[in-house]
């Protein structure tokens, strides 16, 4: 036979496969390899002008930073990892030696977090002026430790953004500091006292926390308590439902044709209940009676959420970091976790 016209084979445990394959699957899969973290070494050459004499310097790569071992994208993943992936510098350790052998001294860490938070401090200022001209924001507060003393972290969220703000207490003065005397728009904030009073255009109060205290209600023994709070639960419950239903159609003339009736069953069911409730469920029911527009705001305005889960969803990422790191060891270290956490959850 003719060489040119044999097939070329493979012999494979006595079995012979015809050299081209009829089928080929492929598989893409993200592995760790050996050494995930390379040293990689970077020279820069000084040379001298053969017209002038004077000799140049070229620049460093942007991902170095002279005198840092460490790159600038290493450096930025450390600090992600510890404000947002709460990742103490004990456990940012044991990441950079399993995975690349070096070790790295807490004091490098504790730089690296500080040299990060002065680079975004304008930015971040910038941030927090830009809030205050918004149409609406969310705000809610927690307790930060700071050198065993009680100190307030406040948040101001909306849409795609977000500022951390580091107080000394939960004071009306903490709030006019970051939105100043007054605020020309939406607030939405828990029903915490130094709320009330402050000038703004509207205010929606959070149902979700209006919901918990009728629960709490529901719970007392005795008297009215368990039917009235069931009746008012029962409002809420079909307010939540009613707004997800619009936010999911964005039919404005079935909301607002069920808010008119909505707004006639609340008032007749505070007329029914606010002689006969007791003494908690009575403050609960003035409260309803006398601010109205701050608890029903989204009634007329759907846009707006009856809620403040905005705000305690990113407070609650700050409230596990101060957990796992039990706070700041003073005011600068807690300013810049403040700056550190707005760039994090506005990105």
């Amino acid at each position: 036979m003719n060489s040119s016209n044999l097939k070329n084979v493979l012999s494979v445990a006595s079995v012979e496969f015809v050299e081209a394959p009829v089928a080929v699957e492929r598989k893409q899969v993200a592995q760790l390899v050996a050494r995930p973290i390379e040293v990689v070494e970077y020279q820069r050459q000084t040379c001298k002008c053969v017209h002038c004499g004077q000799t140049h310097t070229a620049d460093w790569l942007h991902e170095i930073v002279p005198g840092q071992d460490l790159s600038v994208g290493w450096q930025s993943l450390l600090v992600w990892l510890g404000n947002y992936g709460h990742l103490s510098y004990e456990k940012q350790q044991e990441l950079l030696r399993e995975l690349g052998g070096i070790e790295v001294g807490v004091g490098t860490l504790v730089a690296t977090n500080t040299r990060m938070a002065e680079a975004v401090k304008g930015s971040v200022d910038g941030l927090r002026e830009w809030v205050k001209g918004q149409p609406q924001v969310h705000v809610d507060e927690s307790p930060w430790p700071v050198l065993g003393l009680k100190e307030w972290l406040w948040v101001i969220t909306g849409e795609k953004f977000c500022v951390f703000h580091p107080g000394d207490t939960r004071s009306r003065a903490e709030l006019i500091a970051q939105l100043g005397d007054s605020f020309d728009g939406v607030l939405s904030t828990d029903d915490y006292s130094v709320y009330n009073g402050y000038s703004v255009k509207a205010q929606q109060k959070c149902l979700a926390h209006l919901r918990r205290h009728f629960k709490k209600i529901l719970k007392l023994k005795g008297g009215n308590n368990p039917a009235l709070g069931q009746a008012f639960l029962d409002l809420i419950d079909e307010a939540f439902a009613q707004h997800k239903q619009w936010r999911q159609t964005q039919d404005d003339s079935t909301y607002r044709t069920w808010a008119i009736g909505f707004k006639l069953r609340v008032s007749l069911t505070l007329a029914q209940w606010i002689g006969q409730a007791g003494y908690e469920a009575g403050k609960l029911l003035r409260s309803l009676r006398d601010k109205a527009e701050q608890w029903w705001y989204f009634l007329d305005h759907p846009q707006v959420p009856p809620d403040n889960n905005l705000a305690e969803r990113n407070l609650r990422l700050a409230v596990t970091k101060r957990k796992v790191g039990g706070g700041s060891r003073s005011m600068k270290r807690f300013q810049q976790t403040a700056d550190l956490l707005s760039v994090v959850l506005s990105l």
